[in-house]
């Protein structure tokens, strides 16, 4: 129990990193899913900094009339990947009419 609570960057939890064998860490590497990770007040608000540098490396190129392509942020902890999420189609004519009794006559 305490050991799951050490923060992922202790000496005890470096240890046992270190001692998984290589074919093993690539094979959890491959399943690796980053927003169900932990992660520290420090490293949320670093990524948060290296995402702001580069949007605005994005926009300034942008600005410049160069094509940067999408900017995609970097995965965080609790935010599944967009492959992973469900894409929201929108309310079906049915549940609009549930939602706002105004549209219960609407089509």
């Amino acid at each position: 129990m305490l050991l799951e609570h050490l923060p992922p960057e202790s000496a005890t939890k470096t240890a046992i990193r270190n001692a998984i064998p290589l074919d093993e860490l690539q094979r959890m590497s491959k399943d690796a899913r980053p927003d169900l990770g932990q992660w520290s007040g420090v490293e949320t608000l670093i990524v948060q900094l290296t995402d702001e540098v580069r949007l605005l490396r994005h926009v300034t190129v942008a600005a410049n009339g160069g094509k940067p392509g999408e900017f995609v942020p970097t995965p965080r902890p609790g935010i599944p990947p967009k492959s992973a999420a469900k894409q929201c189609k929108g309310l079906t004519d049915e549940q609009r009419r549930a939602l706002d009794p105004r549209l219960r006559t609407e089509p």
